[in-house]
Protein backbone atom coordinates (compact mmCIF):
# COMPACT_ATOMS: atom_id res chain seq x y z
CA UNK A 1 0.00 0.00 0.00
CA UNK A 2 1.34 3.21 -0.96
CA UNK A 3 0.82 6.26 1.22
CA UNK A 4 -1.22 9.45 -0.28
CA UNK A 5 1.40 12.23 -1.34
CA UNK A 6 0.38 15.39 0.11
CA UNK A 7 1.72 19.04 -0.11
CA UNK A 8 2.06 21.86 2.26
CA UNK A 9 3.33 25.33 1.93
CA UNK A 10 5.03 26.13 5.15
CA UNK A 11 6.48 29.71 6.15
CA UNK A 12 8.85 30.21 9.02
CA UNK A 13 9.29 33.20 10.81
CA UNK A 14 11.23 34.29 13.57
CA UNK A 15 15.54 34.29 12.99
CA UNK A 16 16.01 32.06 10.07
CA UNK A 17 18.05 33.78 7.80
CA UNK A 18 21.86 33.69 8.72
CA UNK A 19 22.21 30.38 10.50
CA UNK A 20 21.68 27.78 8.41
CA UNK A 21 17.86 26.80 8.38
CA UNK A 22 18.03 25.89 4.88
CA UNK A 23 20.94 23.65 5.21
CA UNK A 24 19.29 21.69 8.29
CA UNK A 25 16.22 21.91 6.58
CA UNK A 26 17.50 20.23 3.42
CA UNK A 27 18.91 17.74 6.08
CA UNK A 28 15.52 16.93 8.02
CA UNK A 29 13.84 16.79 4.53
CA UNK A 30 16.26 13.95 3.20
CA UNK A 31 15.90 11.99 6.21
CA UNK A 32 12.00 12.21 6.56
CA UNK A 33 12.12 11.33 2.80
CA UNK A 34 10.10 14.28 1.47
CA UNK A 35 10.75 16.41 -1.77
CA UNK A 36 10.37 20.00 -2.26
CA UNK A 37 12.71 23.43 -2.01
CA UNK A 38 13.24 25.35 0.77
CA UNK A 39 14.13 29.29 -0.29
CA UNK A 40 14.38 32.72 1.67
CA UNK A 41 12.19 34.94 1.84
CA UNK A 42 13.00 39.30 1.17
CA UNK A 43 10.77 39.76 4.36
CA UNK A 44 13.14 37.79 6.47
CA UNK A 45 11.34 34.76 6.46
CA UNK A 46 11.99 31.15 5.19
CA UNK A 47 9.19 29.62 3.20
CA UNK A 48 9.24 25.93 1.99
CA UNK A 49 7.08 23.54 -0.43
CA UNK A 50 7.03 19.74 1.13
CA UNK A 51 5.49 16.89 -0.44
CA UNK A 52 5.57 13.05 1.02
CA UNK A 53 3.44 11.10 2.89
CA UNK A 54 1.54 12.89 5.61
CA UNK A 55 3.14 11.43 8.44
CA UNK A 56 6.65 12.11 7.12
CA UNK A 57 5.42 16.38 6.22
CA UNK A 58 4.36 16.30 10.30
CA UNK A 59 7.58 15.38 11.47
CA UNK A 60 9.31 17.70 9.05
CA UNK A 61 6.54 20.40 10.20
CA UNK A 62 7.35 19.62 14.10
CA UNK A 63 10.90 19.96 12.99
CA UNK A 64 10.28 23.52 11.64
CA UNK A 65 9.00 24.86 15.11
CA UNK A 66 12.44 24.05 16.77
CA UNK A 67 15.02 25.02 13.58
CA UNK A 68 17.95 24.88 13.39
CA UNK A 69 20.37 24.91 16.25
CA UNK A 70 20.99 28.79 15.96
CA UNK A 71 16.96 30.11 15.11
CA UNK A 72 14.71 31.58 16.67
CA UNK A 73 11.23 30.04 15.14
CA UNK A 74 8.21 32.95 16.22
CA UNK A 75 5.85 31.35 14.31
CA UNK A 76 5.11 28.78 11.27
CA UNK A 77 2.31 28.98 8.85
CA UNK A 78 1.35 26.03 6.76
CA UNK A 79 -1.30 25.84 3.80
CA UNK A 80 -2.60 22.95 2.10
CA UNK A 81 -1.22 22.88 -1.93
CA UNK A 82 -1.87 20.65 -4.74
CA UNK A 83 1.12 17.87 -5.38
CA UNK A 84 3.76 18.89 -7.87
CA UNK A 85 5.42 15.31 -7.79
CA UNK A 86 8.92 16.87 -6.85
CA UNK A 87 11.84 14.45 -7.39
CA UNK A 88 14.46 16.16 -4.67
CA UNK A 89 14.34 18.41 -1.93
CA UNK A 90 16.58 21.60 -2.47
CA UNK A 91 17.73 24.16 -1.59
CA UNK A 92 17.03 27.48 -3.67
Amino acid sequence: MTSKIIHKKITIYGRVQGVAFRKFAHQMAKKCKIAGYVQNQTNGSVYVEAEGPKEQIEQFINWCHQGSPFSKVDRVETKDGTPCYYSIFEIL
